[in-house]
């Protein structure tokens, strides 16, 4: 996957978070994601393959300092945007290969790029690499198993630019690729369609009756 495919999809991939069923996906996804990586102040951390910022926002919301690596320049002129530049610093880079020394951060995140990456191990490598011993590491993709990833399969078959190079992972396959004591969970139970009434009822149902289904796959670790 370029760089130059990202940077056509910037204004669209904001424009998606600000419909009423994107307003419920962010929500949802924003509230997992702190939950898991319980960001502090002062705590430097790493967001790999940032984009707009949409998430990098809320973790500096906590008092962290947020560095983002992403490979397109146009997504991360919008998180520069986004931020205001306040406790934000980034730059463009390949996630698989990070610009960074050894134990460069407190903690790391990864918000639905690894999906991107044939070669997943190397992501979890370099957040590894780059975090301190028993800093947390969060990961999350589009889980498999879920409606939403079938639909971007059958849109990948008909030619579409952003899915045509893309690997969707079972709960179970991100298990495997990183430590046994991982948290796994995952949000968004409710497809693209439903009416936005139900979503709340739909949510709550599917985190108690199906947990590993939901389109927002989340694996926390602690760094070795």
């Amino acid at each position: 996957m370029t760089a130059t495919i990202f940077d056509t999809w910037t204004e669209k991939y904001d424009r998606w978070f600000d419909t009423p069923q994107g307003r419920f996906v962010k929500t949802y996804e924003s509230r997992l994601l702190l939950d898991l990586l319980r960001p502090m102040p002062g705590e430097q951390i790493l967001d790999a393959g940032c984009g707009t910022g949409i998430f990098t926002e809320d973790v500096l919301n906590q008092g962290a300092a947020v560095t983002g690596a992403d490979l397109s320049l146009p997504m991360l002129q919008g998180a520069v945007r986004r931020t205001g530049g306040n406790a934000f610093s980034c730059t463009r880079a390949d996630i698989c290969a990070l610009p960074f020394p050894d134990n460069s951060f407190d903690k790391a995140f990864s918000m639905t790029a690894i999906e991107f990456v044939a070669d997943a191990q190397k992501v979890i490598a370099e957040l590894g690499r780059v975090t301190v011993p028993g800093g947390i590491i969060a990961v999350t993709t589009l889980n498999c198993l879920s409606p939403w990833a079938e639909k971007r399969t059958r849109k990948a078959k008909q030619g579409h630019d952003l899915f045509r190079s893309i690997y969707f992972r079972s709960p179970d396959e991100m298990r495997a690729l990183v430590p046994e004591a991982a948290v796994v969970e995952t949000a968004i139970h409710f497809s693209k369609n439903d009416p936005v009434a139900d979503i709340p009822g739909i949510e709550e149902a599917g985190r108690k009756d199906t947990p590993e289904t939901g389109a927002f796959l989340a694996v926390r670790w602690c760094n070795i």
